[in-house]
């Protein structure tokens, strides 16, 4: 555990370093191609000045050209020219120097002092955003302005190279984690797996033990001289025979339910009836708090008392003193609300989501304290799933719990009136994203 736990940290801080070097290596090749560039577009715009020069046939003692910022540079003349002259000569000049990328330009005029704008040039015939006030420069008289405005986009088309190479390295770095995802989650199935059983060998082997001994006694010759005991051990073999049978059947039909879903036989039931029979059964730890005006509601009779079962029985269970098992119903917003509320040990926040996983059973320690195969609310959500309801818990540890379940009511005059089966998928989906289901199996190694 501690070995793949330290596996994992390594994997995690291999795939950052991996991430971060490539980050660095793309951001150092950027700068590189951008000072690339702004050298290129000097000599190229040096260039324009000579030509300018030669056309007013006089030399350049110095260099003409100055930026003034990352994509806008200024051209000392130290002439006239005309706009048309200077397009052509900027264009070829560029196109030398291979920076074919879109540019717009202004001249100066020092009569009225102020930049003439000449046009925008674009590699794709599709105008772009023009800046009408080019900035002056006050240290030239003759000179004119030039702009790169897509000079990013250039320098980051000059990296293909390197962008599919990051785009190999991430899509290897999602491949690896989502692998790493997969065996994580693989070992924790395993792990519940192995819990479950467990759980369910020990919960078998109780009614299996029994229903042996009690055969082995009533083969005995002398039980037949004992009517009471031969009784008393043939109700015993009844009983667990129909323990072993409510097991087995439990979990075929959760197995079964995952696989084409629940097969629901709706009918209209008077859920206070259901209630009252269910606090009848397991009286007298059970009371009634029935308050709702109308608690007619269409469900499967079948799987709605086992659902309520179900959390009675584990308020009962999951109680370190005498069980009071409240059963509430009421109307609300037109909503027919009803609770299972138990002055149990309560659900920590943390397990409070999980409880209702398949399998998931609270521990304490590195044992299960309480018997059973953490189905039971499981198929609880499964029930209230494929009804539509909504299933809410509110527990705090130490303080019990309650179960709330919201469902629509049914008016007097839908009373008596049958439906078809309806099926409804209660296959439960688990939506955690790939950080979260990463971080939670991370935790449970």
């Amino acid at each position: 555990m501690a070995r793949l736990r330290l596996l994992v940290v390594l994997s995690v801080l291999s795939i950052i370093g991996i991430l971060a070097v490539q980050a660095i290596w793309v951001r150092n090749a950027y700068a590189l191609r951008d000072r690339q560039f702004r050298q290129s577009a000097f000599i190229a715009l040096q260039d324009v000045a000579d030509d300018v020069a030669r056309l007013n046939q006089f030399d350049l003692n110095r260099y003409a050209v100055t930026q003034l910022s990352a994509d806008y540079f200024i051209v000392n003349t130290d002439a006239p020219i005309d706009p048309t002259t200077l397009e052509t000569f900027i264009q070829r000049s560029l196109q030398q120097h291979n920076l074919i990328t879109d540019y717009e330009y202004g001249i100066y005029n020092c009569e009225t002092d102020r930049m003439v704008y000449g046009a925008y040039i674009s590699t794709s015939g599709i105008a772009g955003a023009k800046t009408k006030s080019l900035p002056k420069f006050p240290r030239y008289t003759y000179y004119f302005g030039i702009r790169f405005p897509n000079q990013a986009a250039f320098v980051a088309g000059q990296l293909s190279g390197w962008l599919w190479s990051t785009v190999a390295v991430l899509l290897v770095v999602v491949f690896f984690g989502y692998t790493l995802i997969v065996v994580l989650k693989q070992r924790r199935l395993t792990e519940v797996q192995r819990d479950f059983i467990n759980n369910i060998t020990h919960e078998l082997q109780t009614p299996v033990s029994t229903i042996r001994i009690a055969a082995d006694v009533l083969q005995s010759d002398t039980i037949i001289q004992q009517p009471e005991r031969m009784k008393q051990y043939v109700r015993v073999l009844s009983e667990e025979s129909r323990r072993l049978q409510k097991q087995v059947n439990n979990v075929l039909q959760l197995a079964r339910s995952e696989r084409t879903g629940f097969i629901l036989d709706m009918t209209d039931i008077d859920l206070h009836d259901v209630m009252t029979a269910s606090a009848n059964t397991f009286a007298p730890n059970v009371r009634l708090d029935l308050s709702a005006t109308n608690a007619h509601i269409r469900a499967d009779r079948y799987h709605l008392e086992t659902a309520l079962n179900n959390l009675i029985d584990n308020g009962m269970k999951y109680c370190h003193q005498s069980p009071d098992i409240v059963l509430r119903t009421r109307t609300e917003n037109n909503q027919l609300i009803w609770s299972v509320s138990d002055n149990g040990i309560g659900i920590a926040p943390e397990h409070q989501q999980a409880v209702f996983h398949q399998f998931f059973r609270v521990a304490s320690g590195h044992t299960h304290t309480i018997k059973g195969f953490g189905l039971g609310l499981y198929y609880v959500r499964q029930v209230i799933n494929a009804h539509g309801w909504r299933l809410t818990l509110i527990s705090q540890l130490g303080q019990g719990s309650t179960f709330q379940i919201t469902c629509s009511s049914v008016t007097s005059e839908q009373v008596g009136h049958s439906s078809a089966p309806t099926r409804k998928t209660g296959t439960i989906r688990r939506s955690y994203a790939l950080f979260r289901s990463f971080t939670l199996s991370f935790f449970h190694l």
